[in-house]
């Protein structure tokens, strides 16, 4: 599954996963926004692994705002980005493939 998300200061968020039993698997995040230390990004990858597909953008949201080190700075997303682009790749997953 597949889903972007392009941020109000128009960064790319990407976010590619997989569902296996109702949670978020082989979770992938990529774009062209930056975080620092580079270690945010596998804390956020992380605290998606596994949470269950139904949560709420909120709700993922929080579980990233709770993963994210202590002074990380994300220059061009936000947990809630990330949480946006990853509903949408849930959704989009959900709709099957797009019919031409």
């Amino acid at each position: 599954m597949h889903g972007e998300y392009k941020t109000p200061g128009g960064k790319l968020v990407v976010v590619d996963l997989e569902v296996n039993q109702g949670r978020l698997h082989n979770v992938e995040v990529s774009g062209d926004f930056f975080l620092y230390p580079e270690e945010t990004l596998t804390a956020i990858v992380s605290a998606l692994e596994g949470l269950p597909a139904k949560l709420s953008e909120p709700e993922i949201a929080s579980a990233i705002d709770r993963a994210t080190p202590p002074g990380a700075e994300m220059l061009g997303t936000s947990p809630e980005a990330i949480a946006i682009a990853v509903q949408r790749a849930l959704r989009d997953g959900a709709e099957g493939p797009a019919k031409t």
